[in-house]
């Protein structure tokens, strides 16, 4: 089972803005972008209306093999569901994989995703 519909980060256009525009936090497995998706609406509101939304990018390089890069895909998505009620609506975020993540177990990955969530301050508010 994958991410919600809503939670889906899928346009390009996203992807580039995130690069471009979003803060970055990086651990030895993963890299974190992430851009709160519009500052105008968070201080009209205190709570954003539009939900978070999550992409995953991992290269080639990380392996040459699909199997292996949909794997890791398949353990970082299943490590977000669990994570998604306590992280901050009105952000897009990004996680970039990095070659030494094929050595990386389920836990490993929530354990690292949890405290580049932290440092960038995505949960407990912004």
């Amino acid at each position: 089972m994958g991410l919600p519909k809503e939670n889906r980060l899928r346009d390009w256009r996203d992807f580039r803005v995130v690069y471009s525009q979003g803060i970055r936090q990086q651990s030895p497995h993963l890299i974190l972008r992430a851009l709160l998706a519009s500052k105008l609406e968070r201080s009209l509101s205190k709570e954003p209306k539009e939900p978070t939304r999550i992409g995953i990018s991992i290269s080639q390089k990380v392996s040459k093999k699909a199997v292996v890069r949909n794997r890791i895909k398949r353990q970082i998505r299943a490590a977000l569901i669990e994570l998604l009620p306590v992280i901050s609506p009105g952000w897009k975020i990004v996680i970039v994989v990095r070659s030494p993540a094929v050595k990386c177990k389920y836990e490993h990955f929530l354990q690292e995703l949890k405290q580049l969530l932290e440092k960038a301050r995505i949960i407990d508010g912004y």
